[in-house]
C-alpha cells in the first residue's frame, strides 16, 4: 500500500488519486466516442492521502454529501483485517479543489458513515454540507460512482488532491484476491505500469475517461518485488496461484458501494445487492 503520509508509524504504502471530471461527452451516433475533461474539481487532500467528494446515481441535491477515500487513510489507524466501521463521529477536514488544483474551501466530516480494509480497502465519510451547498457555494460538483464493473483495457487517470498530480493509463485486467500482510482484497483493478502511483496518492478516484464516472479508488502498489507483504501486495487467482508484478499498481473497485447506499446517503448494508463486509 502507498503510506498514508502522516502516518510513518503505519507502514502500508496505499495509492490513488483521480481529478475531477466535467459532463461527459458523446458525439453523433457512428461516430468515436470521446474522453471528458477530467481535472481536480470535486477531488480532495486529506492529511496524509487524497480522496473525492462522490455521489450514488440516486443522490439528491438535498443529501449530506460523502468523502470517498482508502480504509487505511483514516485519521485513526488503518482497520484490522475483518474489522469494519460504521456510523463513527468524526470531524475530520478535507480541503476541496477546484479544476486546477487550487483550494476553495474547508469541508469537514460529521461521521465516517463506513470504512474497512476487508475484501476492499474504503473509507466514506458523511459530511456537514449537502451536495446543493457545495455547489452553490464554491461552483464544485460531485463525482458519481458507477453502477457497473469497470471493463479490461478502459483508459482510467488517477487523479490525486494530495499531490494535485494525475497519472493516465488502462485498466490492465482485475486480480481474483489481492494480498497485502494481513489483508486481502477482492477483484482489484490492476493498472498498465504508466499509473506508478505513489505515497499521497491513496484514496484517489479512478475515473472512466470515457464516463467521466468513479470505478475504483486507488489503493496499494508493489514496491519491491516482496510477496504478499506490507507494501508488496501478490495476486492470488482461483486456484491459488500467486503471481508477483513489481511496480504495478491497484485500486478497489466502487460499483459495490452503490446498492449500499440508501435515501438521504445513509449506508445501509441490509439493502438487496449490498455486499459490503458487515460488522
Amino acid at each position: 500500500m502507498n503510506k498514508p503520509l502522516a502516518a510513518a508509524a503505519f507502514a502500508l504504502l496505499l495509492t490513488g488519486a483521480a481529478a475531477a471530471p466535467a459532463v461527459a461527452q458523446s458525439t453523433r451516433e457512428g461516430a468515436a466516442t470521446q474522453a471528458v475533461a477530467v481535472t481536480y474539481a470535486g477531488t480532495v487532500a486529506l492529511s496524509n492521502c487524497s480522496g473525492s467528494v462522490v455521489r450514488v446515481p440516486d443522490s439528491l441535491p438535498t443529501d449530506p454529501a460523502l468523502v470517498l477515500s482508502n480504509g487505511h487513510c483514516l485519521e485513526s489507524g488503518m482497520p484490522a483485517a475483518g474489522q469494519v466501521i460504521k456510523d463513527k463521529a468524526s470531524s475530520r477536514s478535507f480541503s476541496l479543489l477546484n479544476a486546477s488544483g487550487s483550494k476553495v474551501a474547508t469541508l469537514r466530516a460529521s461521521k465516517i458513515s463506513y470504512a474497512t480494509m476487508t475484501d476492499t480497502d474504503i473509507s466514506i465519510y458523511q459530511l456537514t454540507k449537502t451536495y446543493a451547498q457545495i455547489s452553490s457555494q464554491y461552483g464544485i460538483n460531485a463525482l458519481t460512482l458507477n453502477d457497473a464493473h469497470p471493463v479490461q483495457g478502459t483508459a482510467i487517470k488517477v487523479v490525486s488532491g494530495y499531490w494535485k498530480r494525475t497519472y493516465s493509463c488502462n485498466a490492465d485486467g482485475f486480480s481474483y484476491l489481492l494480498k497485502e500482510g494481513e489483508w486481502t482484497w477482492k477483484d482489484s483493478l490492476r493498472y498498465t505500469s504508466a499509473c506508478n502511483t505513489i505515497g499521497g496518492t491513496s484514496g484517489s478516484p479512478v475515473i472512466d475517461t470515457t464516463t467521466g464516472k468513479v470505478v475504483a479508488v486507488n489503493n496499494t502498489g508493489n514496491e519491491d518485488g516482496g510477496r504478499c507483504t506490507v507494501n508488496n501486495p501478490c495476486e492470488v487467482d482461483q486456484g491459488g496461484a500467486v503471481t508477483v508484478r513489481q511496480g504495478i499498481n491497484y485500486a478497489q473497485q466502487t460499483y459495490i458501494i452503490v446498492p449500499c447506499v440508501g435515501p438521504g446517503n445513509k449506508i445501509d448494508l441490509a439493502r438487496a445487492g449490498c455486499t459490503l463486509p458487515k460488522p
